[in-house]
C-alpha cells in the first residue's frame, strides 16, 4: 500500500508548475498594465468629455457650448449640436466602449486566476485572458473611431482632451498586453508535465 501511495504522489509532484523569476515578473507586469488600462478606460468613458472645438465641448454623453456672457450650457440631445450622425456615433462609441471595459475585466480576471491558481490549465487561462484583452482592444478602437468619424471636421490634435488620451492610452495598453501575453505564453516552456495519473 505504501508503494502505491508513493507512486501515486510522484506524478502529482511532477505536475507542480515551475517558472523562472523573469517569467513571473513579466506576467505580473502584464497584469498590472492591464489593470491600469481598465482604470483609464473606465474613467475616460465615465467622464466622456473628449473633444474641445472652439467654444464647444463634445462628449460621449452630451455636448456643451460656452461663452463669456452666459457660461457653459450642456445638452443631452446631441442632435442639437448640428453635426450629422453625431447622435448615432456617440451611442455606438458608448456601447462598444463599455463592452471593451467589460471584456478587459474578464481578461484581467483570467490572467489573475491563472497566476494565483496554478495548475495544468493555467496557461490556457492565461491565453484566454489575452484573447479577451485583444477583443477589448478591438472594441475600444471601434469606440474611438465612432467618436472621431462624425466629428472629423472639428478634430484637431490639440482639441482632444485628457480623457480622450486616457482612452487612447488604454487602448494601446490593451493591445500591447494582449500581444505580449500571447507571445510570452508561446516562448516559455510548460510549467509542468502533462502526465496522466
Amino acid at each position: 500500500m505504501t508503494a502505491i501511495g508513493v507512486q501515486a504522489q510522484r506524478p502529482l509532484g511532477q505536475r507542480k508548475p515551475h517558472r523562472s523569476f523573469f517569467e513571473s515578473f513579466i506576467r505580473t507586469l502584464i497584469i498590472v498594465c492591464a489593470a491600469l488600462a481598465v482604470v483609464l478606460s473606465s474613467v475616460s468613458i465615465c467622464d466622456g468629455h473628449w473633444l474641445l472645438a472652439e467654444d464647444r465641448l463634445f462628449g460621449l454623453w452630451h455636448f456643451c457650448t460656452s461663452s463669456n456672457q452666459t457660461g457653459p450650457h450642456c445638452f443631452r440631445d446631441l442632435s442639437q449640436a448640428g453635426v450629422p450622425g453625431l447622435a448615432v456615433g456617440m451611442v455606438l462609441a458608448r456601447s462598444v466602449g463599455a463592452l471593451a471595459v467589460v471584456a478587459a475585466i474578464f481578461g484581467l480576471e483570467f490572467l489573475m486566476v491563472s497566476q494565483v491558481c496554478e495548475d495544468l490549465h493555467s496557461r490556457r487561462k492565461w491565453a484566454l485572458g489575452c484573447v479577451f484583452l485583444l477583443g477589448s482592444f478591438v472594441l475600444s478602437s471601434a469606440g474611438l473611431l465612432s467618436f472621431a468619424i462624425p466629428l472629423r471636421n472639428q478634430v484637431t490634435l490639440t482639441g482632444f482632451t485628457l480623457t480622450f488620451w486616457c482612452q487612447f492610452t488604454a487602448s494601446f495598453l490593451l493591445f500591447l498586453n494582449a500581444v505580449s501575453g500571447l507571445h510570452t505564453n508561446s516562448i516559455t516552456r510548460p510549467w509542468g508535465p502533462l502526465g496522466k495519473f
